[in-house]
């Protein structure tokens, strides 16, 4: 009887949530917590489909479109951002909000709403319809033009001398995000932006980490939603670096026929999908055959996003002890 080579499953570190994600899931758990069920929330708070559901178990309620919310019950708006006319409405309608927006999310409206007072013209380099996208562009007094590629830069309706300002979606790819900006520069004479370091930090690490991971695997596998902007950018990056990538939610959808050659499997995750799903595509690839695990060595991250302060548990103050006399 012939015994299946053992397969190695190497994890990209770091992988999975990240300090935005961590901070708008706590939001909603908390308000729940605090509040009791139920509590709305615009838009799938990350996206991710287990984590939707998981809080769905809980008594959230998610909607699209503010008018589904009732008379004063509790909202969340999502960690993509909201346009200021949802911030309006709300506000009209007496809602009371918490905002998990991602503070680096809100980094870039602050940004565009600064060019913009300088008189910039603005442009944002991202996808369009992704809700952090809508968000910002709906942050910004002004008109934002929206950037996808490099050819779009060329179809810019702009004379070259034109004072013009960029700013960027957290979650794209640091090098596609790199060529558009070079080619904003190459065109404009009148440019100002924030480095590509401004892409978010978990953004970078989690894409170096896949190209790091790329040259010691055979096949790389991300787990993430395929409304993920950032799980998408890094299957991306696999199938650029030369190795088979492969999105997929969880163990179930792993097809053995992706693994038939080989010997090691990269896994990362994207920034909203949690560490309990890698698990999940783990134990399927277990049921295939025998494996080994180990992380690759890579970017410790420390960093920890503030609650809202209505959210923060304070220490109830202890009553004066009366001295006996």
């Amino acid at each position: 009887m012939t015994h299946k080579p053992e397969m190695n499953i190497l994890l990209a570190q770091p992988r999975g949530f990240c300090a935005g994600v961590v901070r708008a899931i706590e939001i909603v758990e908390r308000a729940l917590e605090k509040y009791g069920p139920p509590v709305y929330v615009r838009h799938e708070i990350v996206h991710n489909k287990y984590v939707v559901e998981s809080l769905k178990a809980k008594g959230a309620v998610f909607v699209e479109d503010l008018h589904e919310v009732p008379a004063n019950a509790i909202t969340v708006f999502s960690a993509h951002g909201v346009a200021r006319s949802v911030e309006e409405e709300a506000a009209a309608r007496s809602l009371p909000v918490l905002n998990a927006t991602c503070p680096l999310v809100t980094k870039v409206h602050n940004q565009g709403k600064r060019y913009v007072s300088k008189g910039r013209k603005l442009v944002l380099i991202g996808h369009e319809g992704h809700p952090e996208v809508v968000g910002t562009m709906g942050q910004v007094p002004g008109p934002v033009m929206l950037v996808q590629s490099v050819a779009d830069v060329a179809a810019l309706d702009l004379p070259n001398d034109e004072p013009l300002a960029y700013i960027t979606q957290t979650t794209l790819s640091v090098d596609d995000t790199r060529d558009i900006i070079a080619a904003l520069e190459d065109r404009f004479s009148d440019l100002e932006g924030p480095d590509t370091r401004d892409i978010c930090y978990a953004t970078q690490n989690r894409q170096s980490s896949v190209r790091d991971l790329s040259k010691l695997v055979d096949v790389i596998l991300v787990v993430g939603a395929t409304n993920s902007s950032n799980s998408n950018r890094l299957r991306e990056i696999g199938t650029e670096e030369g190795i088979p990538s492969y999105l997929i939610a969880d163990g179930s959808q792993l097809n053995p026929e992706w693994l038939k050659n080989a010997k090691t499997v990269g896994i990362t995750a994207g920034a909203s999908a949690p560490e309990v799903l890698v698990d999940d595509v783990i134990d399927a690839l277990r049921r295939i055959g025998p494996v080994t695990v180990s992380v690759v060595p890579g970017r410790e991250e420390n960093i920890e996003f503030r609650l809202p302060a209505e959210l923060v548990q304070r220490q109830p103050r202890l009553a004066p002890v009366m001295q006996e006399r």
